[in-house]
């Protein structure tokens, strides 16, 4: 019965690291696609991704 709260604390940790790199990934993709736009466009929404600010 050891292992099974150990295994636990395995599988929260790698999903932890995989929720902190897909953030930190995410951000990064954020900041270099606001470098290469127009300051007059805003980034889209994930749940809108075709309309912009103004629709």
């Amino acid at each position: 019965m050891k292992r099974k709260p150990d295994l636990l604390w395995i599988l929260a940790i790698i999903l932890t690291l995989g929720v902190v790199t897909t953030g930190y990934t995410q951000s990064q993709w954020d900041r270099s696609a606001a470098k290469n736009t127009p300051t007059s466009q805003h980034s889209q929404s994930m749940l809108a991704p075709h309309t912009t600010a103004g629709q």
